[in-house]
């Protein structure tokens, strides 16, 4: 079942029990996936139907956090939105899994101690095999750790 299906059975269910925030944010992700699917003019794939919440993650974060200190109805609705999204991401991957998945790249090229000059080459292995599975952030502060 893709996560448009999900999300809309959760819509419908939101619409059942009267709970219009809960439905206004459901009906927002499901606009914003199924554009993605008319942009690729063929159905997502799971790590592309990820990304699109993903994203929809970011942006709301993003609202939440530039609020002018005064709007709490934006703060509100912005932290509302953010919980119903949550549901519907994968779980991000932790530390431990993030040095994991440097460990096998730092082997695959063969660099047994990481220095700066190395940064891009292992960012350019890595990065496509954790995109949509952890927050870019948190692997580049895992990565400039492990080169301590």
């Amino acid at each position: 079942m893709s996560k448009i299906d999900v999300v809309r059975a959760a819509m419908v269910a939101a619409m059942k029990a009267k709970d219009k925030e809960r439905k206004e944010s459901l009906s927002a992700l499901l606009s914003a996936l199924k554009n993605a699917e008319i942009d690729k003019r063929e159905p997502l794939t799971e790590d592309e139907e990820n990304a699109v919440v993903k994203k929809e993650i970011r942006q709301t974060q993003e609202t939440y956090d530039t609020a002018p200190a005064d709007r709490e109805d934006i703060k509100a609705e912005a932290a509302a939105r953010l919980a119903v999204f949550k549901e519907f991401a994968p779980e991000d991957m932790n530390v431990e899994q993030i040095t994991e998945v440097i460990r096998g790249v730092l082997a695959e090229l063969g660099i047994e101690k990481p220095t700066g000059a190395d940064k891009g080459k292992i960012m350019k292995v890595l990065m496509p095999k954790v995109k949509g599975k952890a927050d870019g952030k948190l692997v580049n502060q895992t990565l400039a750790d492990m080169m301590k």
